[in-house]
């Protein structure tokens, strides 16, 4: 009989997510977790493109302004910088696999397609694939990025080949414009970027603006979907990720991204990635 305690360690292991990456493809990244009733996110954006199958239940999926229930066999589909959050559902059982592939890289590799006029990126205009024979693609791509068995170059061919298909089936597929950022709004978000790891005060993202302070939280948060505050700290865990992956100790990162107190990017690096530090620090490396 299994006890309560048991089934507990159970579900914990379970919803500990892998990561999975390896020093010689740097553009991918994959995410796996296998029950994901305890894995919530705070609306976050990624630097890359990213790619998401759910492999079992159901979840929410808000994508900006939009929010929509996904399934499994459905692909959810992420631009750089959009915010979203994926989340379960009145604890019902979801699993899920997340691609996270570096814009440049894709960016190349669509121009090389001939999908893209000049190799600057473009947002794709679908979010969420349903085709059984996508999602079965990508599940195949995910199981021989996960097989310690199978060499390098299978790999990089199981990518290019997968995503070559998908991007193709995608063309010309381009979200509708949106209202143009006015440019003081534009010039702070550049800012906060150069400048994340710095505590900026709200009364200083005022004068830049010449904004009330209400006024700009209001609309900073309508073109870009997070509160000047939230941008920043969200830049700051991107940084985070970064230091992390390329195996600096946790404190260090911490210090790196802007985080004087590591506990609290610890509790930050949770609420946003679903993961701790240390796990995403530990991922399958190959």
């Amino acid at each position: 009989m299994v006890t309560d305690e048991e089934g507990e360690g159970a579900l914990m292991d379970r919803s500990k997510p892998v990561f999975w990456r390896d020093s010689r493809m740097p553009y991918v990244e994959l995410r796996q977790v296998s029950d994901g009733r305890t894995v919530c996110y705070a609306p976050h954006s990624h630097a890359q493109w990213s790619i998401g199958a759910i492999t079992e239940g159901i979840s929410t999926f808000c994508y900006r302004d939009e929010r929509c229930q996904v399934g499994a066999g459905d692909l959810v589909l992420i631009n750089p910088d959009w915010v979203h959050a994926c989340n379960p559902i009145d604890n019902q059982p979801w699993a899920y696999l997340m691609l996270y592939i570096d814009t440049g890289w894709l960016t190349a590799l669509r121009t090389r397609l001939g999908l893209l006029e000049q190799p600057v990126w473009q947002d794709i205009g679908t979010a969420v694939v349903s085709e059984q024979r996508f999602y079965q693609g990508y599940c195949q791509m995910a199981d021989c990025l996960l097989d310690s068995q199978i060499a390098l170059p299978e790999k990089q061919t199981a990518v290019i080949e997968y995503l070559s298909g998908l991007l193709n089936c995608l063309a010309g597929q381009y979200p509708l414009p949106l209202e143009k950022v006015p440019q003081a709004l534009s010039d702070l978000a550049g800012y906060l970027d150069e400048n994340a790891t710095e505590d900026i005060p709200l009364a200083e993202m005022c004068l830049r603006t010449g904004y009330s302070a209400g006024y700009l939280i209001r609309s900073f948060k309508q073109y870009f979907s997070l509160t000047p505050h939230a941008y920043q700290i969200n830049r700051r865990i991107q940084r985070g990720q970064r230091e992390l992956k390329r195996g600096r100790p946790i404190a260090e990162a911490a210090l790196t991204a802007g985080f004087t107190d590591q506990p609290h990017f610890q509790r930050t690096f949770k609420r946003m990635v679903a993961a701790t530090p240390n796990q995403y620090r530990q991922s399958l490396l190959r």
